[in-house]
């Protein structure tokens, strides 16, 4: 009996957008995915987890970066600089892939190397400029140095998806002159979640809104949410997990926060408050929450009750 052809591997090749920079994410440290480690040239004896950079517009600085291959094997990296921003997702650090347009940091810095390879178990170390337009605006511009991956990875299988990895040392470049905080609380939402019959279970309630960093300078925002019920009596109080450490100038990022146990019967309003660096900011919204089923029934008795009655009237004596 003849054995079927195995079927090529096909790989699609894809570069992801530079969420997969997890790397990023890893506070006080140089950049590394557990291959390969992208930071900044020491200073003195002292280790630079990040580049943290001042310029006034129209000058020029130099630094310099470093590509460390932790594998037994050589590897070979493009080197380019990218523009970081809040994801989607969860208000995480990311930065744009290279085929993105840049308009801060990573139209702004030129590594000295665009394509460089590193031996086994070596590290190289590449020098930069970063040349500040006399147009700059002032004010924070964070992004990256990034180190991507010339190597298409597949996984084994009939159609096996390609990625290429990339690992980047942040930069936080102040641009001098006058800072402006800005922050505010846009687009708040309630979607409530009731039983039909009150006490058959818990209710619930999803709230929405948009966390939006209006000025010039990164923030690192608390959201307080409080709602009141009838009489103004306090419903519920906290401080809400979940908001970016991290909020970037000029950046949206829509977030929820969940209330388990919300009334079933009550009328009132939620407050969101967003505090960050002398910025203090809240927005409202009203709730209504009714139990649609008995008063729905209860309007139904009324109504058949009325018809009986006006009926009576209306019969000749």
């Amino acid at each position: 009996m003849s054995l079927p052809h195995p079927r090529p591997l096909l790989v699609l090749p894809l570069v992801l957008p530079l969420v997969l920079l997890a790397a990023l994410l890893t506070p006080a440290r140089a950049a590394d995915n557990g291959e390969w480690s992208v930071y900044p040239v020491a200073s003195g004896a002292a280790a630079r987890p990040y580049f943290y950079l001042t310029a006034a517009p129209g000058t020029t600085l130099t630094d310099r970066v470093v590509i460390s291959n932790k594998t037994n094997a050589p590897r070979a990296f493009r080197l380019y600089a990218a523009d970081a921003y809040n994801t989607a997702r969860d208000g995480g650090f990311a930065v744009r892939s290279a085929g993105e347009r840049q308009r801060g940091v990573g139209a702004w810095a030129r590594p000295g190397r665009e394509r460089v390879t590193v031996p086994a178990r070596a590290s190289v170390t590449i020098p930069y400029t970063l040349t500040v337009p006399a147009s700059a605006i002032p004010g924070d511009h964070p992004g990256a140095l990034v180190a991507l991956d010339e190597h298409v990875a597949g996984a084994p299988g009939r159609v096996a998806l390609g990625v290429r990895r990339a690992v980047g040392a942040r930069v936080y470049l102040r641009v001098a002159g006058p800072t402006v905080p800005g922050l505010s609380i846009e687009d708040v939402t309630l979607r409530q979640d009731r039983p039909l019959l009150p006490g058959t279970r818990p209710s619930r309630a999803l709230i929405g809104y948009t966390l939006h960093n209006r000025g010039n300078v990164t923030l690192s925002p608390e959201v307080a949410l409080t709602a009141e019920g009838l009489f103004g009596r306090t419903l519920l109080r906290r401080t809400l997990s979940g908001v970016p450490a991290e909020l970037l100038p000029r950046q949206r990022i829509r977030l929820t926060a969940r209330w388990p146990g919300s009334p079933q019967l009550d009328r009132g309003e939620i407050r969101l408050t967003a505090t960050a660096r002398e910025v203090r900011e809240s927005a409202r919204v009203p709730f209504l929450a009714l139990p649609w089923l008995p008063l729905a029934l209860l309007a139904a008795l009324v109504g058949a009750l009325w018809l009986w009655r006006r009926t009576r009237q209306d019969r000749p004596r």
